[in-house]
């Protein structure tokens, strides 16, 4: 046996290698049905997601690509209170309801208000009293023009004529039928004791028109994911991150077969066992198997595959998602019907 011979494990062929054969076929293309899963709990309207690097994934990607019916991945490469912000815009970004709405006190200033504008990318804010009842709404027209910082927003709100839904008022055609009555953008919803409780807007449903395939939660808000190292303080990026409603985080290293990676999945799934984790990255069966029995959602498969990555010269680990890895990996997941990406 030669020199080579001894040190191929088995012949891999990339995406790249490989072209498909056309062959006779009954079924249309309208007919194509390209759902799948992201984790155990996630599913996808298309088969694609944006990878968790600082170059390629960050809110605006991570949106554009849910409202198509994908799921987009938040890098790391960031403070925790920043990749926390991220999730918040994504999750923001479009509602059914806004259950927890932005909110200013009555007393507080229009600096303030022009100040929560910015920091969310919003018009308009409810207005509250110090017991959360809802008294007005202040809106770019309401500041716009206002050159004293320091006035109080009960001096500037909208209070007369405010039109509000009661939370058992939420259905789509209704609502649909006030704004468009009442020539309104945005409708607090309040409880029977004029509590508010959400926020729709005319811009949010219009949003669910022009996206109808988009990758939502049952809230109604853009789906996303997270990437999360194996650090001492993942737990307190996970943590963060569940507070800003993320989907699932992505356990990412250049070596998910590992004690450290196995440890921190179990560490992550025993404080929330509720959130889909997907660990990676592996390029053998025995990696998946040994990620599936730890807890894992789902699990990330390929080496250094990019084409400006340079894991697998510096690790000297020649393994891309190659067919052959692929479809063995794929087989040991599925007992588990475990997601493999």
């Amino acid at each position: 046996m030669s020199f080579v011979d001894e040190r191929i494990a088995q012949e891999g062929l990339t995406f790249d290698d490989v072209l498909l054969v056309p062959a006779y076929s009954e079924v249309l293309p309208r007919e194509v049905d390209l759902r799948t899963r992201f984790s155990r709990n996630i599913s996808l309207n298309i088969p694609i997601v944006s990878a968790a690097m600082d170059t390629v994934t960050e809110a605006p990607m991570a949106i554009a690509l849910a409202r198509e019916g994908g799921i987009g991945v938040i890098h790391k490469n960031m403070s925790i209170a920043d990749q926390a912000a991220e999730v918040r815009r994504v999750k923001r970004a479009e509602n059914g309801m806004i259950t927890d709405p932005v909110t200013i006190n009555q007393e507080a200033t229009v600096g303030d208000a022009l100040a929560l504008m910015r920091e969310n990318h919003i018009g308009g804010i409810p207005v509250v009293d110090g017991q959360n009842r809802l008294v007005g709404i202040v809106t770019n027209r309401d500041v716009r023009f206002i050159e004293d910082m320091s006035l109080r927003i009960s001096d500037v709100m909208t209070a007369e004529g405010l039109v509000t839904l009661l939370d058992s008022q939420t259905d789509r055609a209704f609502v649909m039928d006030v704004l468009k009555h009442h020539k309104v953008e945005k409708l607090p919803v309040v409880n029977k004791d004029g509590h508010i409780v959400g926020l729709i807007t005319y811009k949010d449903l219009i949003k669910e028109k022009m996206h109808p395939q988009a990758c939502k939660d049952g809230k109604g808000r853009l789906r996303v994911a997270a990437g999360v190292g194996i650090t001492p303080d993942a737990l307190d990026r996970v943590r963060a991150l569940v507070a800003e409603g993320v989907d699932a985080v992505v356990l990412d290293s250049a070596h998910g077969h590992s004690k450290g990676v196995i440890d921190k999945l179990k560490e992550v799934k025993q404080a929330f066992p509720e959130l889909d984790v997907v660990v990676g990255n592996i390029a053998t069966a025995e990696a998946a198997q040994a990620l599936v029995e730890a807890g894992a959602d789902g699990i990330k498969v390929g080496i250094g595959p990019g084409s400006i990555c340079t894991t697998r010269i510096a690790s000297a680990v020649p393994y891309s998602a190659t067919l052959p890895a692929y479809m063995t990996m794929t087989l040991s997941a599925f007992p588990a019907t475990m997601p493999i990406s």
